[in-house]
């Protein structure tokens, strides 16, 4: 049984399984508090990213409206020791239609974009966001992982998104009751080795606020 087919059957736990991201509006229903959108990286674009020394992966923290994410990271990229302009064009426009498809959903005009690699056990105990909602998708290296608490503690079952899929998760500001107990957290890596490439996007609906 692949890791999809267990997430559709084990649908009851408040997690909706999309195949077109068009569909990820499945977030707004009543009894969903994660949607993650079934994909597969392309072969190539996963082995080049796999392949990159972990030193010249990008580093990018920012605040902007989704249309200008091409621009924005293309300039990054022009100041990066990243050679394979093919691959990282397929990232860039990758993260513009993430940020596109997350802020008409969430009705935002912008986007607190983090874009970093980790190789620490960050975020490493399971919790739920301080937002409304937030999108994360792992590019390299072991996904987000999350399961159900009802009690707080840790989640018995716990599930591992796979690296390339995004996933949309509730966070506390999401007017949801009763709360349905999915936690997540990043994946413990410390000294394995690993470095991950990991995207979060958040809605922000007024400048202002971030001041």
């Amino acid at each position: 049984m692949t890791l999809m087919q267990d997430l559709l059957q084990n649908s009851v736990t408040g997690i909706g399984v999309t195949q077109v991201p068009e569909n990820l509006n499945i977030l707004a229903t009543q009894d969903c508090a994660a949607a993650i959108w079934q994909r597969r990286p392309l072969p190539d674009f996963q082995t080049w990213i796999d392949g990159l020394d972990p030193a010249i992966l990008p580093s990018v923290r920012l605040i902007l409206k989704p249309q200008d994410v091409v621009t924005v990271l293309s300039e990054v990229c022009d100041t990066s020791l990243v050679t394979d302009r093919s691959h990282w064009r397929h990232l860039i426009k990758d993260i513009a239609k993430l940020s596109r498809l997350f802020c008409d959903l969430m009705t935002a005009p912008y986007v607190r974009l983090r874009l970093e690699p980790i190789t620490s056990n960050a975020c490493r105990k399971f919790h739920i966001d301080a937002i409304t909602a937030r999108l994360v998708c792992t590019y390299r290296g072991t996904g987000t992982q999350y399961g159900i608490s009802h009690d707080g503690a840790e989640p018995e079952r716990i599930f591992t998104v796979p690296t390339g899929t995004p996933i949309l998760l509730r966070g506390t500001l999401w007017p949801e009751q009763p709360r349905s107990g999915l936690l997540h957290r990043s994946p413990p890596i410390e000294g394995s080795g690993e470095t991950r490439l990991v995207l979060v996007l958040d809605p922000i609906c007024d400048l202002e606020d971030e001041t």
